[in-house]
Parts: C-alpha cells; structure tokens; sequence
C-alpha cells in the first residue's frame, strides 16, 4: 500500500497509540515514529529528564519541533505523546499535514496499562512524567476532561478498549481508503 499523508495516532496516554501504530505502519508497510522516542534522540536524554531539568514547557517547544520535521518528512505513522495535541501550533501542523486519529479509551484502561509501565517508586513516574504523583487515576481523569474536547476534533474517533488490535487496524484502514489516502501499490 502506499499511504498519501501522514497518519497521526492522538490520545491520552495508555490509548494504543504506539502499539496500534507500530501494527499499522506494518500492515501498510510504511513507516513508523513515536514522536517521545525521536524527542529523546534529539534531545539525548529521556522524557522525564526533560521535563526534570527544564520543565514542561522546554519539552513541548522539542515536540513540537519534532513533530514538526516529521510531518515534513515522508508519510508515516506518528505516535504522538498525549499532551502533543494540545499544543495549538503542533494541532495546526497536524491538521495541515496528517490524518489525525484520537484513539479513545476510558480511564479504567488507561490506568491498567499505564501501571503496566511503572517506575521503581510505583508512580508511573519514570515514563510518564505528568503521573508523577500519589493520584494516578485522579490525574489521568483530570487531563482526559480537560483534553477531551480538543481530542474530538481528530478527524477520525476510534473507540479503543480491550478488543484486539486486528479490529481497530481494520477500522482505521477502512477510513484511510474511503478518505483516499491509502492505496495500493
């Protein structure tokens, strides 16, 4: 298949977007990024060290630039981080340059499958430096209410819950081809 833009995977943290957009990039065999492991390499330092050493609004100017190089670059699939769409300038981008899918899961999923990646104070901390408190579900519901509404303006909303992989990639593939932006080779 040949994709014609861009397919940017948007969500709250723990919504798939990494491992739907890893199983995408390969059934359509093109390729894949995620936007926090480019940030990393461009920056050579982690994303919680980041967001230690200069705070939050350093790392969203590096994602946005990122972000910002890749939508130049070939299409692809992008896994972006959760707080990548709410930045106006990187939303802008993306509605421009990508197909943007936000991949909604309730908070009972999120948290599941943030927990799975815990750091060594039980906080979730290491890979998600927002959790880094005793509230993981009260921040995780905190931000879905407030990102909400800025996430359901993707151009497409894929529930996502516990159903396997091979029906959201289904799903998103149909919508590629009935927007004309995947076609075969």
């Amino acid at each position: 298949m040949t994709l014609t833009k861009t397919v940017a995977l948007v969500g709250m943290m723990g919504a798939g977007k990494t491992s739907i957009g890893k199983r995408l990039a390969a059934r359509l065999e093109v390729p894949f990024a995620d936007a926090d492991h480019e940030i990393e390499a461009a920056a050579v330092m982690t994303v919680a060290e980041i967001f230690e050493k200069y705070g939050e609004p350093e790392f969203r100017r590096l994602e946005r630039s990122v972000i910002a190089r890749l939508l130049g670059e070939e299409p692809r699939i992008l896994a972006t981080g959760g707080g990548a769409y709410m930045d106006e300038a990187t939303r802008a981008a993306m509605k421009t340059s990508a197909f943007t899918i936000w991949l909604k899961a309730p908070v009972e999923i999120l948290l599941g499958r943030v927990k799975k990646r815990q750091g060594p104070n039980n906080t979730g901390a290491q890979t998600r430096p927002l959790l880094a408190n005793d509230d993981m579900r009260g921040t995780l519901e905190r931000l879905l209410a407030a990102r909400e509404p800025t996430y359901a303006t993707a151009d497409m909303v894929l529930e996502s819950g516990d159903e396997p992989h091979t029906m959201l990639l289904d799903k998103i593939v149909a919508a590629l081809a009935s927007h004309g932006l995947c076609e075969e080779a």
